[in-house]
């Protein structure tokens, strides 16, 4: 018999994965159309109109079901009100809006639930590729239902999901990484790869956004990959700054590896 924990973190996944398929269903709409951005201040980089319905519908979606459960979301103004909420959804309607704009299919949907700090329930949803990735605190990591796990022998003759800034060798004070270099626009694809094993790792040095990290690190945490900050620090979320200080995920012994690459020489 489940604990009645696990019975709410299925449920809430059983809730992200449907509001994934209406997500999708209104995202590739708009794909197979209009796929024109435009600049948010501060540089904060593009938004279609996309962007904004996805993230209309799945508020109403998920807030719908669950009431008590706070809301973060790129395209939405953010406020104290959740720091107040034992549960928040956490959401990134499209994630690698760049992508989506140049036609790639690389874009994806990322939404999590937060339960005091920790993710216990994320989706990661390409659906020009029809692709969703699912995990609950606990319960393992699926593609497309079917379990994944990360490439526990990956060394560093395996590809790395990192933007070239990271490779700078001032960011490496161990030596630069030998591992080749891979990438993709989105950040949550990064994470559901590496959970996937498709790829032995990923790296962003600069600071993150929980709507980008908070649904795929649970997926690659329950793929069995080690997903830390660059420090090997442990990812809290629902703080008053919804950013991490930047994400590692590798498996255990190649996230070792890496972490005493970055480290300040003794």
């Amino acid at each position: 018999m489940q604990a009645p924990e696990a019975e709410r973190d299925d449920a809430d996944l059983a809730l992200l994965i449907q509001a994934a398929e209406v997500a999708g269903d209104i995202a590739l709409r708009h794909f197979s159309g209009d796929r024109e951005g435009t600049e948010k201040p501060d540089g904060q980089g593009p938004v279609t109109a996309a962007d904004l319905e996805v993230d209309t519908a799945l508020r109403t979606e998920l807030t719908g079901a669950r009431a008590a459960y706070g809301w973060l979301s790129e395209e939405t103004p953010d406020g104290p009100d959740r720091l107040g909420c034992d549960a928040i959804f956490v959401v990134d309607p499209i994630d690698g809006t760049r992508a989506f704009i140049e036609g790639s299919p690389s874009w994806a949907h990322s939404m999590a639930i937060v339960q005091n700090g920790q993710v216990s329930a994320g989706v990661v949803y390409l659906p020009a590729l029809e692709r969703l990735y699912a995990a609950r605190r606990g319960g393992g990591a699926t593609l497309n239902g079917v379990p994944i796990h990360g490439d526990i022998g990956a060394d560093e003759s395996a590809e790395i999901l990192a933007s070239r800034p990271n490779f700078d060798p001032d960011r490496w004070p161990g030596g630069v990484t030998p591992m080749r270099r891979a990438f993709r626009s989105s950040l949550a694809n990064r994470l559901a790869l590496v959970g996937e094993g498709r790829f032995a790792a990923m790296l962003s040095l600069r600071a993150v956004w929980d709507w980008d990290v908070a649904a795929g690190a649970l997926i690659a945490s329950e793929a069995g990959v080690r997903v830390t900050t660059p420090k090997g620090g442990v990812l809290s979320f629902n703080r008053l700054d919804a950013r991490q200080t930047g994400i590692l995920a590798a498996p255990p012994e190649l996230h070792e590896t890496l972490l005493r690459r970055l480290a300040p020489v003794a």
